[in-house]
């Protein structure tokens, strides 16, 4: 897989299927996270969102673009509700090593 198809991957099956276990996939264990909202590591990644998922069962990102350049992937998206309004844009940049997601940054405006 390219990395932009691992990131693509992890959006289906982690972000919008809600499959927490599909980070052991796609993520490192050492996972570096420059998000101050999520703790460092997969596993952190992993409880934060169960409990996002569990709090917002409806939770949905919609992937604009994608960008990849040598080990990074930038991603535009949105955070949509069921009816498809815009809940917020985000742009998602991570650094993958060995085909895993290795580095997170982000930012976010609310909608």
């Amino acid at each position: 897989m390219t990395n932009k198809e691992v990131v693509r991957a992890m959006y289906d099956e982690f972000f919008n299927a809600h499959d927490i276990s599909a980070a052991e996939k796609y993520v490192k264990e050492d996972y570096i996270q420059h998000n101050p909202g999520v703790g460092q590591g997969r596993a952190a990644l992993m409880e934060g969102f169960a409990k996002k998922f569990e709090m917002e069962p409806t939770f949905h990102l919609e992937i604009k673009m994608m960008i990849e350049e040598d080990d990074k992937v930038a991603v535009y998206l949105k955070n949509v509700d069921p009816e498809g309004n815009t809940k917020a844009r985000v742009v998602d940049i991570y650094r993958l090593e060995d085909g895993k997601l290795a580095e997170h940054w982000d930012v976010l405006m609310p909608v």
